[in-house]
């Protein structure tokens, strides 16, 4: 079960956070539980989760646009704090402690860091974290299924980040779209761990085509293609229910859907 901390609905500052937005904190709380035990701290020795919107829409059964506004939601009110590690890794979260005195209980057994997260001093930052124990591989294994887990292919995944960076112009896209930006960074999540992945086969609009197919595909997107997709997703009046699948299938037919858009 999670655990919630009471004030996030007894004290008034907390009265327009949305229930599902306390329901998520309180998950996010269970996962630092196990970031401080496998020891995964940054260098300034602050313990973090990665927990990306596709977690959040497992976890909590709800749509992609759900997912982003209630880690907006948490980011607004102080209790979460996303840093973007680079084109194609998952944000770092770091889940916050908020100072209130009937919340003081909550956290007064924790090293909670001020700056935000628990704080684990016995451990070394430079030796934890590179810790994975069977409990955190497990851990890891169970989210997103395109993603490896971190120890595996980051040599590839490196590469793959700078390649997109720079053949998608990520710096112009976010300058051009800046309303666009968490699409933007999942669709390079996406086309990363796509072109990573160990899969023979992946599903695209419905079929199975060959990976190295998509791979071959995806590698020669450019910045034209991904406005255009931004600006399908734009002007798209249906439900998406699976946005996944829908961005893998526009960024897989992008080159043939704008030429024929542009012929019309």
């Amino acid at each position: 079960f999670y655990r919630i901390p009471k004030a996030l609905f007894q004290e008034p500052r907390f009265q327009s956070l949305s229930t599902d937005a306390k329901t998520l904190y309180g998950i996010l709380l269970d996962r630092m539980s196990l970031s401080v035990k496998n020891g995964w701290l940054d260098e300034q020795n602050r313990v973090f989760i990665i927990f990306t919107i596709e977690d959040v829409k497992r976890t909590l059964c709800c749509a992609d646009n759900k997912a982003t506004k209630l880690l907006r939601e948490l980011e607004k009110f102080g209790l979460i704090e996303r840093k973007r590690r680079g084109l194609g890794k998952p944000n770092l979260v770091y889940v916050k402690n908020f100072s209130a005195e009937s919340s003081k209980s909550i956290f007064q057994n924790r090293d909670f860091h001020d700056s935000g997260g628990f704080k684990n001093a016995s451990q070394d930052p430079s030796k934890s974290r590179c810790n994975k124990t069977k409990e955190n591989d497990t851990e890891m294994s169970e989210t997103d299924p395109f993603y490896s887990e971190e120890a595996d292919g980051m040599c590839k995944r490196t590469q793959l980040e700078e390649y997109f960076s720079q053949s998608l112009e990520i710096d112009l896209l976010l300058r051009l779209c800046p309303d666009d930006e968490d699409t933007i960074y999942q669709i390079v999540d996406l086309l990363v761990d796509t072109c990573a992945t160990n899969r023979k086969l992946l599903r695209i609009a419905g079929d199975d085509k060959p990976a190295e197919v998509v791979r071959s595909r995806f590698m020669k997107l450019n910045a034209d293609h991904i406005r255009f997709v931004l600006k399908c997703l734009a002007e798209n009046r249906s439900p998406i229910r699976n946005m996944k699948q829908y961005l893998l299938a526009s960024l897989y037919n992008a080159p043939t859907t704008m030429q024929l858009s542009y012929q019309n």
